[in-house]
């Protein structure tokens, strides 16, 4: 059976009765402005989450976790994902709050990121505290402060996140354009915030701002770190604010007396919808799954070892071990800052991208271009190894330009990452009746079970070829090539006529 003819049955209405019910709300059409300010919380995500990206790696590493290990520390997320997210967005979907469905999740989450931050950004004072001392090579309390600030902001993320794309789709109604148009604002707020938290990241003088944070158990790499964390928890709080006072949502009053005296089978009732939400689903959004998966296997080995990359590879650092590494980090800062320069004008353009060449093409074409970073950046890193440089001074300019430049291109392939697939598993799933909040969580999964996938296996992966990075990177480049064709050959193409403006 071809996939249109699949479409075409799972949208007849002889089959929807059968699909999970959710409640139906009356919404009104919201404005382009009040698109902007509920996606305006993605900034204050992503602020965080730039510094995670950028600093957190190195520092788990400068805590004692060697290096073949510091994946598996990054396995929370995913994990917390695989089940936070769906449970969130079933929960959100069926919230009877008197203020939404959507946004006492976003304020919850928010409020977590704050608490987590604090919590990793004080982890060596923590550890300190219950008896680390600096002779120690493996600072173990001060890991376990970490992992578990580390775990809480993963949560939180995915608390947040959802939500706020679930709101996103509430609010443009099963809008093709819309949808893509706000997913667009999403991501280009994603980049914003990326763009100030690796500038953030990349500048070593806050212990300098902040001099406090500086103490016995925390070196200067470490009070940079807190005191980008302050900045990180007041920027979470303003963007927050502006998010949830835009949106305008119909509380569920009815549900609470649907469910009421029903309590006991909620658990129950959620695992069966999870597991039951899958028959339903036509070719089509099995194949946005699938490649949602590949790409994600593409790019968790480059967002686990970024900065690290840099540091060893191109600098020829080691973490503790002199100048050098923390140089390749604020470098690889740099290259991510530029990076988010242009995921953030690939959001602006995304729509009229989509429109010309098909949403499927576009995200086919952005794998391709992630598959030959990630060979230019194993290419990057044999030049660098055979230059004879490596531990006796510093790298060429044109090495560290042209990583630079591997990074700042790859800004382009994961803005689409950002905004396609969740576009267009929102505009799928709305026909079949399924809740938005429900829909993203299950596309969540096709990003997480490949984290852990690459969490588990790129360490000891790595280690099996000498323990550099170029492993996993070649994965990654093969898994988002295959990915990039599937959405090419099976993503079908749709012509859009040009678009009347959004109010």
């Amino acid at each position: 059976m071809s996939t249109s003819d699949q479409d075409r049955r799972h949208r007849n209405p002889r089959n929807r009765h059968q699909l999970p019910p959710v409640v139906a709300l009356a919404r009104s059409k919201a404005s382009k402005r009040v698109l902007l300010r509920v996606a305006s919380v993605a900034c204050g995500i992503q602020f965080g989450w730039a510094l995670q990206l950028s600093l957190l790696t190195p520092y788990v590493q400068e805590l004692g976790i060697p290096h073949a290990w510091a994946s598996v520390i990054w396995l929370c997320g995913p994990l917390s994902g695989l089940f936070v997210q769906p449970l969130v967005g079933h929960s959100s979907d069926r919230c009877a709050s008197k203020y939404g469905r959507r946004r006492p999740f976003i304020v919850a989450g928010a409020v977590a990121i704050a608490v987590s931050v604090l919590i990793i950004g004080h982890a060596a004072d923590i550890g300190w505290a219950f008896g680390d001392r600096e002779e120690e090579r493996i600072k173990t309390r001060a890991i376990v402060a970490f992992v578990l600030g580390f775990w809480i902001l993963d949560v939180a993320n995915n608390m947040t996140q959802g939500p706020c794309r679930a709101l996103l789709a509430d609010l443009t109604e099963n809008d093709n354009r819309r949808t893509r148009v706000a997913n667009g604002y999403f991501s280009l707020f994603m980049a914003i915030g990326n763009i100030l938290g690796y500038a953030t990241g990349s500048y070593n003088g806050w212990y300098k701002v902040f001099p406090f944070t500086k103490t016995v158990a925390c070196n200067v790499e470490c009070a940079n770190l807190k005191s980008a964390f302050y900045i990180d928890v007041v920027f979470i709080a303003i963007t927050t604010i502006l998010s949830v006072s835009a949106a305008h949502e119909v509380p569920l009053a009815s549900l609470a007396s649907q469910t009421h005296g029903q309590t006991s089978g909620t658990d129950e009732a959620f695992l069966t919808e999870i597991l039951g939400t899958f028959r339903y689903f036509p070719g089509s959004v099995w194949i946005i799954l699938l490649v949602t998966a590949l790409t994600w296997i593409g790019w968790f080995p480059f967002i686990l070892f970024d900065t690290d990359w840099m540091g060893r590879e191109i600098y020829g650092g080691e973490p503790n071990q002199g100048a050098s590494y923390s140089a390749g980090v604020s470098t690889g800062a740099l290259g991510l800052m530029l990076n988010s320069v242009f995921l953030g004008i690939t959001s602006v353009l995304m729509e009229k991208l989509c429109r010309k060449w098909g949403a499927g093409f576009v995200w086919g074409v952005s794998n391709i271009i992630m598959a030959v970073c990630f060979l230019a950046m194993m290419v990057t890193s044999f030049v660098a190894y055979h230059i004879g440089y490596i531990g006796h001074e510093q790298p060429p300019a044109g090495i560290v330009i042209a990583a630079v430049l591997i990074f700042t291109i790859l800004g382009i392939p994961l803005a689409i990452t950002y905004s396609v697939p969740y576009a267009l598993i929102s505009i799928r799933i709305e026909s079949l009746g399924l809740g938005q909040g429900l829909s993203l969580g299950v596309l969540n999964l096709a990003i997480v079970i490949p984290q852990v996938i690459v969490s588990v296996g790129s360490g000891p992966w790595d280690q099996l070829f000498g323990g550099g990075n170029s492993p996993a990177l070649a994965v990654g480049a093969a898994a988002g090539f295959i990915g990039g064709i599937v959405a090419i050959l099976a993503i079908p193409r749709t012509r859009i006529q040009k678009p009347i403006p959004l109010p």
